[in-house]
């Protein structure tokens, strides 16, 4: 494969993608100027793993429409990207969420861009692209597995992605546009189970979060 044209290269990858199963997602996004470091599991009806910024840290978990979101009391308190408020009763709130799941309601501002994080069509779709004219690079290894590289726009800064050239071609690594993350993509096709917590172990606040993180 490594001989095929970039654009080819770049086609089967973006195919392998997306007839897969599940996915493991890791690494860094810069989204409006802001940081996320992320490590998620993912498949077509749902999504687990961790979130963090350099302000917070927390836990997603979504079972088909069902979204559920576990933070510490800080993030509660202070963090969250504004979650919280400067009342007194702020940190004695926060305390009963520590460690909680909290069911995020369909309803409430967060949900479409937090579940967005647990969306592994979403996010293949929006991570994939390259933009520019698309040219063959070297090749490498992520993970042990041979690679081809493509790239796009001068020197990469339209963003690259490595290929495997072992089994299917499925996407590696991918650096994207701008400077704007470094992701890998591993474990294609490795099934897990997704189970939705306990009921004792969720918190329901009905139609909007104790505190919109």
């Amino acid at each position: 494969m490594g001989k095929l044209p970039a654009t080819k290269i770049e086609d089967r990858a973006r195919k392998a993608a997306g007839s897969a199963n599940s996915v493991r997602l890791s690494g860094n996004l810069v989204t409006k100027g802001v940081t996320y470091t992320l490590d998620m599991r993912l498949k077509a009806d749902g999504g687990t793993g961790q979130v963090s910024t350099k302000d917070s840290s927390f836990e997603l978990l979504r079972v088909g429409e069902e979204l559920y979101l576990k933070a510490d009391a800080g993030f509660w308190s202070h963090g969250g990207e504004g979650a919280g408020d400067s009342g007194g009763g702020a940190d004695t709130a926060a305390g009963k969420l520590d460690n909680k799941y909290v069911k995020v309601p369909s309803g409430d501002p967060s949900y479409q861009r937090l579940s967005g994080f647990t969306d592994m069509s979403l996010l293949l779709d929006g991570l994939l692209g390259l933009h520019g004219e698309i040219t063959t690079g070297d090749h490498g290894q992520v993970g042990g597995v041979r690679t081809i590289r493509i790239s796009a726009g001068k020197a990469g800064e339209g963003g690259s992605l490595d290929v495997s050239l072992e089994g299917r071609p499925y996407p590696l690594r991918l650096r994207r546009a701008g400077g704007a993350g470094v992701i890998r993509l591993a474990d294609w096709n490795k099934d897990f189970t997704l189970t939705a917590p306990e009921k004792g172990h969720v918190l329901d606040y009905g139609q909007q979060l104790p505190t919109t993180p």
